[in-house]
């Protein structure tokens, strides 16, 4: 029923040329053409533009193997459409995907540990029909999800359901960008970056359940 996300085990970039500044990028794009190769930000759209995030949830206490929501909502602030909405997930910069974090044990073949399997055909809009492959939204990065153009006063709200594997507290990192490719930049209205840091507690325990005096069945 659930699939981890992405069989890509290498660590991740999280988008490299994103995150540099617009210079810094536009150099190095500059050098890869100076050396024969082509640019992967050819055509690219430049500048930056302000988003707002309408909505952050994640439930702050969980418990492992009951399925839980990520809600992400961002809206397009200025005049001008951002050309592909794209979210990068983590909670360890080391580890090869969204939602794991990588051990600290040098003896295993394979250090990535998942906090939360990703389900199929996640994640997916709201209000637009699920995706018809296996997973929703993936890019060639396996923690970066694409959602599309997002046009001036537009809001995309985005659901992720996850299944929480492990006990202890952990912090799920999100990064809004407007684009894959190219100096363009998902910004707030204060010119910084668009992104949030979101704990969480998960708790190993197994829920337990009574049936209270109405006959239904609640949550001790």
């Amino acid at each position: 029923m659930f699939a981890a996300l992405g069989g890509n085990r290498t660590r991740p970039t999280r988008n490299a040329t994103r995150l540099l500044p617009p210079i810094a990028a536009a150099a190095c794009a500059l050098a890869v053409a100076a050396c024969g190769g082509e640019r992967q930000d050819a055509g690219a759209v430049e500048g930056e533009f302000p988003v707002a995030v309408t909505i952050a949830e994640l439930p702050e206490r969980e418990r492992a193997t009951q399925a839980i929501e990520l809600r992400l909502g961002v809206e397009n602030l200025g005049s001008e459409s951002l050309p592909d909405l794209a979210v990068s997930l983590f909670v360890d910069e080391e580890a090869g995907d969204a939602f794991s974090i990588r051990l600290d044990e040098r003896t295993l073949v394979d250090r990535d540990r998942p906090v939360w399997i990703l389900e199929e055909k996640y994640p997916q809009l709201v209000g637009e029909p699920p995706p018809s492959g296996l997973s929703g939204a993936t890019t060639a990065e396996a923690n970066t999800f694409a959602f599309g153009p997002l046009d001036p006063g537009e809001i995309k709200e985005m659901i992720w359901l996850l299944t929480p594997v492990r006990g202890g507290t952990f912090v799920l990192n999100y990064e809004i960008a407007a684009g894959l490719q190219g100096p363009a930049r998902a910004v707030t209205e204060t010119g910084a970056d668009a992104s949030g840091r979101l704990p969480v507690r998960i708790s190993e325990q197994p829920r337990k359940d009574r049936v209270n005096g109405s006959g239904r069945v609640v949550e001790e």
